[in-house]
């Protein structure tokens, strides 16, 4: 058997978790059968049963597209790329909306049976029209067809697969929860610290880690708003980058710097780490925050447990169903707007919310300790990527 795999982001262009996802998964399933992987980029290797092939982005016909749409028109245009080689698989996986175009066209013009993995909903993104203008439309339409037409679509938590029955014309049986998973060798404690050291972290003190992308999304304006409500004592690391538009960037460096008035253990790293550096910061932390406003899965909260941290997270998708509350660390509830952009209905008192569980977590360091056992007892139970790869093998298999 062999698979295709569809991605915008593959190894050394990841700035996320779906291209997390996409990294391990096809490291697995490589252990299984030929996995190709056809993504956005100059990649171009081979290493056993896995091989993987870049296709150009940065068009030149598009640089003088209107800026909004230019990412949409690029992303497009590299998924018809994607098709000029023939395919020989026997099932095409394509992985979020910037490549589900390339699914559509194989399926279309090869007859491949197609898979949809749903990391994120476009519908439940309306934040994305800042990024992407009236190219909104287009994303979602992308995705609406390409999971419409999907032979099978596996939703990353329980709750994202009824999201995927609400929002799109989906017979159930065709829809199958596989979760994310993690490389349990990997990510693992480690006594190494470098990279505290690399940008000035106390490591005298306890500190609150923050990792992710400058998206509304990912909820960073909300900790950021919650730093004045911290014990004075506790330092704040935000890993904090790739920024969706300048809007939000402004956005992100106003908030800081009204949080640091008077406070000077505020460490704003602006840029993407790479994974050893990453992981040195989660097995520090007193506590890692989660403070995303929406999140189909969070695979950042597997990794900060693998690492034996306690998780204080907003309780919203499947965050609930991989943070344990009062086991693994805490949820947060967040009451949002019940219509787009689902923000959170009164911002002071999730800030004070998330505060509060950070706060908690730090001041007793046996329920920390507690958390961060359980954490990483719950990932080696529910989250090995090697038995992940083996339900899509089966998932596959019941497709040809």
């Amino acid at each position: 058997m062999k698979a295709l795999f569809y991605t915008r982001e593959f190894p050394p262009y990841v700035y996320g978790g779906a291209g997390v996802h996409v990294e391990y998964l096809a490291e697995e399933l490589s252990k299984l059968m030929e996995v190709d992987v056809r993504c956005f980029g100059d990649q171009d290797l081979q290493t056993g049963n896995l091989s993987v092939k870049g296709f150009p982005y940065d068009n030149p016909v598009f640089e003088g597209s209107n800026d909004k749409l230019k990412a949409v028109f690029k992303t497009l245009s590299t998924c018809i790329q994607m098709n000029a080689d023939e395919i020989d698989a026997d099932v095409v996986h394509c992985h979020t909306w910037y490549a589900q175009f390339a699914g559509i066209v194989a399926k279309l013009c090869y007859g491949v049976p197609l898979v949809i993995t749903t990391h994120s909903l476009e519908p439940l993104r309306p934040w994305k029209r800042e990024q992407l203008g009236r190219g909104y439309e287009a994303s979602s339409w992308v995705e609406k067809t390409a999971i419409e037409m999907a032979d099978a679509v596996i939703a990353v938590s329980e709750e994202t697969r009824e999201d995927v029955l609400k929002y799109f014309d989906v017979d159930p049986q065709k829809v199958q929860v596989i979760y994310n998973g993690i490389n349990l060798k990997e990510y693992v404690k480690t006594d190494s610290t470098g990279t505290l050291e690399e940008y000035g972290i106390d490591k005298s003190k306890p500190f609150v880690l923050f990792v992710g992308r400058i998206t509304r999304q990912k909820g960073i304006i909300h900790l950021v708003n919650a730093i004045k409500y911290l014990h004075p004592d506790t330092q704040v690391v935000l890993c904090a980058g790739a920024p969706d538009t300048p809007e939000i960037a402004k956005e992100m460096e106003e908030s800081v710097n009204e949080a640091t008035r008077g406070r000077d253990n505020v460490i704003w790293i602006e840029k993407m780490l790479d994974k050893k550096q990453v992981i040195e910061l989660y097995s520090h932390a007193s506590v890692f925050c989660c403070p995303s406003i929406y999140e189909p899965f969070g695979i950042i909260n597997i990794e900060a447990m693998a690492c034996e941290t306690a998780v204080v997270a907003s309780a919203v998708g499947g965050i609930k169903e991989v943070v344990i509350h009062g086991e693994t660390g805490i949820l947060v509830p967040l009451e949002q707007q019940n219509t787009a952009p689902f923000e959170p209905v009164d911002p002071d008192k999730f800030a004070r919310d998330l505060a509060e569980g950070v706060n908690k977590v730090i001041a007793d360091k046996d329920l920390a300790r507690s958390m961060a056992v359980k954490g990483r007892r719950r990932v080696e139970e529910t989250f090995d990527w090697s038995a992940i790869a083996k339900e899509v093998e089966n998932l596959y298999r019941s497709l040809i």
